[in-house]
Parts: C-alpha cells; sequence; structure tokens
C-alpha cells in the first residue's frame, strides 16, 4: 500500500510510520474511513491515552469542544471533515479533553493522501498545542490592559528616542492625545535645561541597565512643568538584543508640594521651640540670678539637651527619629575628650516624639550625673549603654541600660537626687519606669519605655 502526500510522491507504508514517529510533534494517520491507523508518542501525550488501532475513529482523544466549550462530536472533527469532503482544513481551533479531564487547546492540520487516480487512501493529522500560545495571549493581553489603566505614563521609544507607544496615562500626564505623541521625539517632553538628561539615559538603555525612580521635570503640552519620577527599562528582541526602552512617569508634583510645604513647617516649628525655650532660659536666669550657678547650669544643660532633641526630630521627621540618632545627640556634649569611653549598641528602633525627648532627657541627666560624681568623674571610668526591644502580651518597651564602670567607688545616696527625680516621674507620666541600682562597681540604671 502506498500513502500519497502529493499526487506524484508516493511513499510506503512502513516509510510513513517511520517518519511519524520521527515527528517532533503530535500526529496521527487514519485508513479512508476515518479508522486510526497509527499516531505517535507526542499524540499519546496530548490525548492522555492510547486510542485502539484499526478501531477509535477520526481522532484519539477522550473528548471534543469548540473554543466557546460546545461539545463536538468525533465524526465533527476536522480530520472527519477532511475525510468526507478531500478539501484540507486549516485555521480550526478546537478544545480535547483527557481522560483526567483536563482541557487542551490545539489546532489540527488535517491532509488527506490520494493515490495516482486521485483517489482518498487515508489522511495526516498534525496536532498543534496551542497552550502556551494561548497563556502568551492571556498574560499579553493582561498587561496590556493594566498599561492601558494605568494612572501612570507608559511609553515606549526606540534607541533614536522616537516615541512607539502611548497610554491613557500619558495622555493625562502629558495632555498629548496618541495620535499627537507617537512618532514625536520623546524631547517633545524635556524642557530645554534637561535636554541633556536624555543621551545619558539611552547610553545607559543601550549597555542593558535599568534607571530607577530617577526624579526630574518633564513638561506638559501646555508648557508647564511637572515633577516625574521615571523608570526606564531596556526592551530587547527575540536575540536578547536592546532595541528601545520604556519608560514609566509618575506624576510626582503633589508630593513635592507636600514635602517643601513640611519642610517650611518643621523649619517653622524649629523656629518657634528655639525662641519658647529660649524665653524659658531667660525668664529662668531672670528668676534665679540669686541662686546657685551650678542649679543654673544645670537647668540651662536640660533646656539644651530638650532643644537638640527638637533639632534631631525636625532634621528628620516631625514625628519620629531613631532610639540611636537621640542617644548619639544627647551625649555628644559629654564625649569631648572621652569619645572612646563610650559604648552604644541597640535595636534598629524608630522612637515617636514624646520617646524621643524622654530618653534624650533621661541620658542628659545620666550623664551629668556621671560627670559630676560617677565614671566619667575621673580619667578610666567607662559607659556601655544598650538598648533593645522587649515584647509583653500586647506591648512593646524599650529597654535601657546605661552601665558605669572604672569610676569612683559608688555608695548609694542618703536621699533621692533632681534628676533621677525627674526621670522617674517623666518615665511614671508615658507608662514607663525607672530603676538605679548603686553597685560599688559602678552605677546601672535601667528604664523602661513604653513604644
Amino acid at each position: 500500500m502506498s500513502l500519497h502526500l502529493v499526487p506524484d510522491i508516493a511513499i510506503n507504508e512502513p516509510d510513513a510510520r517511520d517518519l511519524l514517529k520521527a515527528l517532533p510533534f503530535a500526529a496521527y494517520v487514519t485508513d479512508p474511513d476515518g479508522r486510526i491507523t497509527g499516531f505517535n508518542e507526542a499524540a499519546s501525550v496530548l490525548w492522555g491515552r492510547e486510542p485502539v488501532l484499526g478501531e477509535e475513529l477520526w481522532c484519539g482523544s477522550h473528548r471534543l469542544f469548540w473554543p466557546d466549550g460546545r461539545a463536538m462530536t468525533h465524526d465533527q472533527c476536522p480530520m472527519a471533515e477532511a475525510l468526507k469532503t478531500g478539501k484540507t482544513i486549516r485555521g480550526v481551533e478546537a478544545l480535547l479533553e483527557r481522560p483526567d479531564g483536563s482541557r487542551v487547546p490545539f489546532m489540527p492540520y488535517p491532509t488527506v493522501f490520494r493515490d495516482a487516480r486521485g483517489a482518498i487512501t487515508g489522511g495526516l493529522n498534525i496536532l498543534v498545542d496551542l497552550t502556551e500560545r494561548l497563556n502568551a495571549d492571556r498574560t499579553n493581553a493582561h498587561f496590556a490592559a493594566i498599561v492601558e489603566s494605568s494612572d501612570d505614563a507608559i511609553i515606549s521609544k526606540g534607541l533614536d528616542g522616537v516615541i512607539r507607544s502611548w497610554n491613557k496615562g500619558a495622555e493625562r500626564v502629558f495632555g498629548y492625545r496618541p495620535e499627537e505623541a507617537i512618532g514625536q521625539h520623546v524631547s517633545l517632553l524635556i524642557p530645554e535645561d534637561r535636554l541633556d538628561e536624555e543621551p545619558a539615559i539611552i547610553e545607559r538603555i543601550r549597555k542593558g541597565e535599568r534607571i530607577d525612580h530617577y526624579e526630574t521635570i518633564r513638561q506638559r503640552k501646555d508648557g508647564s512643568r511637572i515633577h516625574v519620577s521615571l523608570t526606564v527599562s531596556p526592551v530587547k528582541n527575540a536575540a536578547g538584543h536592546v532595541v528601545g526602552a520604556s519608560k514609566i512617569a509618575r506624576d510626582i508634583s503633589e508630593k513635592v508640594r507636600a514635602d517643601q510645604s513640611r519642610e517650611l513647617l518643621l523649619h517653622e516649628i524649629k523656629h518657634r521651640v528655639k525662641n519658647t525655650l529660649g524665653t524659658v532660659q531667660a525668664i529662668a536666669a531672670q528668676t534665679f540670678r540669686e541662686g546657685p550657678k551650678s542649679e543654673r547650669d544645670a537647668f540651662a544643660g536640660r533646656l539644651r539637651a530638650l532643644a537638640n532633641a527638637h533639632d534631631l526630630l525636625t532634621q528628620e521627621q516631625l514625628d519620629h527619629v531613631s532610639a540611636r540618632d537621640i542617644a548619639e545627640r544627647a551625649l555628644k556634649p559629654f564625649q569631648e575628650n572621652r569619645h572612646a569611653r563610650f559604648s552604644l549598641e541597640g535595636d534598629d528602633v524608630i522612637l515617636d516624639a514624646n520617646q524621643a525627648l524622654l530618653l534624650a532627657m533621661s541620658l542628659h541627666e545620666l550623664s551629668t550625673n556621671a560627670v559630676k560624681y560617677g565614671a566619667l568623674s575621673n580619667d578610666t571610668g567607662q559607659v556601655a549603654l544598650n538598648w533593645k526591644v522587649r515584647d509583653s502580651g500586647d506591648s512593646r518597651r524599650l529597654a535601657v541600660e546605661w552601665r558605669e564602670s572604672s569610676g569612683p567607688p559608688v555608695s548609694p545616696p542618703t536621699r533621692k537626687g533632681f534628676g533621677s527625680t525627674l526621670i522617674e516621674r517623666a518615665l511614671m507620666q508615658e507608662q514607663g519606669h525607672s530603676c538605679f541600682d548603686f553597685r560599688p562597681e559602678g552605677v546601672v540604671c535601667s528604664l523602661e519605655i513604653k513604644l
């Protein structure tokens, strides 16, 4: 028996079966009545089963469906249609269902065999699994929908700088309609005093580099300028060569204005706080002018500690600052010629304004006392400051330990000093507490601040 792919080429049946086995894609052959006479391993994998040769008709799949989900009988399949009509069927898509219930989208390519007289002697059907293509189509459609609905301006351009795509976000941000922007050079959006940015960006893109959150200024259709954050990524072709770039531009004008307003507010607060503390200091100096100089100096030192803490808050954020920054700022006045005598170690923890002021005042009092009577009153004393966060039930606390060593021998005081009283009462008001241990080898103070 001979199988003819075209009228003037004949293939013996054994050769046809060898060819079938060698094909890297799913394929099977039938006799003129549609009975399956051979199939390769790729076909059985696609079907999830092996049909009975010489008995099953038209297709080896368990069940068939049209793309819309309607059932397709085997005698309606493209292979059956080709054998019945003698026509070449192309462009039809279908779904096959495996015995385990999983479904696979595929496209059949049925071709009939004819003998020298033109009579149909059988057929060959090649089945192309469309799963990857459809997944890619769905992914592309999904990304296209994201791009189209994004509030950010998303555009693509070639390495020549010419705009190739333009989403609705770009129209909203820059004011140009797609037909006005596509085909134009991207310098359309760049103010004259920033045109030198584009060559540098293109040079980095050519190297395959990605540019993240680059803040700059761009120009709208009406000539107004806007602050934007740019992310620029290289676009590569199938061979991996960079052929262009995609740009995401986020309008950050409101953020910039808010940051500027915040900076103005912080400077105003800083100015007012310093004026207030200066007024308090002047009143205190006038009120206590007859008092001991040591008491006046101590009061002035406490005011400076508060001012330093406020300075740090306004330099960082109005409402939070790190524990380490507060500790370093509070201890700085006491570290002149003594820097090596301090050790600081602790968790990376952020404090709000009240917590930061509490810690700053406490460390100031402890340092002042150490200079007068403790480890900083001689040339050998050491101070170790440690802090860590403790979780206890529903609350979090900052546990701080101040430990002095190698100073003069310590004996418990006969009365509670103003400094320790200040620390104790200030912490109690914020649901914290303090504990002083006057050990002979050095004072140890434990503080807890509620976070």
